[in-house]
């Protein structure tokens, strides 16, 4: 930028104040200082506008490289999943095969009635329920209440029957 030390501005104070007046010296002082202030914030906005635009070319390189490497994922994915389901159907076409008897091995004929899968058994519980921690033996000992009542229902269930 310009170098401007004291001795210049000294030296553009003098000249202005012969060649403007001492009357008018304070207004064109006024001018020039907000005519200085509105070009620095503009050259303050274009600096801002300026990195607001790098920043959005690097955003964007940026969005490419995820992107491209999001396709090469999932183009892995796809190629990984037909290869597991490729090897998939042979595995299960070579079991079928194997089941029906038409593979024949090294490690005799396999017999499918002689081995039977176990048949899952419901383990019988409501999952829906809560359950507590302490038995209801215990709570019916203790006296703790298990079912919310209204005060009414409590008042009807406790009245003395005539």
């Amino acid at each position: 930028m310009i170098d401007i030390g004291i001795s210049k501005l000294a030296l553009i104070g003098a000249v202005a104040l012969v060649v403007i007046g001492p009357e008018k010296l304070p207004r064109v002082a006024r001018t020039v200082g907000t005519l200085l202030g509105k070009a620095q914030r503009y050259v303050s906005d274009v600096k801002a506008e300026v990195n607001r635009s790098m920043e959005l070319d690097e955003l964007k390189k940026m969005k490419e490289s995820v992107e491209t490497a999001a396709r090469d994922v999932e183009q892995t994915v796809h190629t990984a999943s037909s290869d597991f389901e490729k090897d998939w159907r042979e595995a299960t076409d070579f079991a079928s095969d194997y089941d029906s008897g038409t593979s024949t091995s090294d490690y005799g004929s396999y017999d499918s009635r002689s081995a039977v899968a176990p048949v899952y058994k419901n383990p019988g519980k409501n999952f829906r329920l809560k359950r507590g921690a302490v038995p209801r033996w215990y709570k019916a000992r203790a006296g703790v209440r298990t079912h919310v009542q209204s005060g009414a229902a409590r008042v009807a269930r406790f009245k003395p029957k005539r």
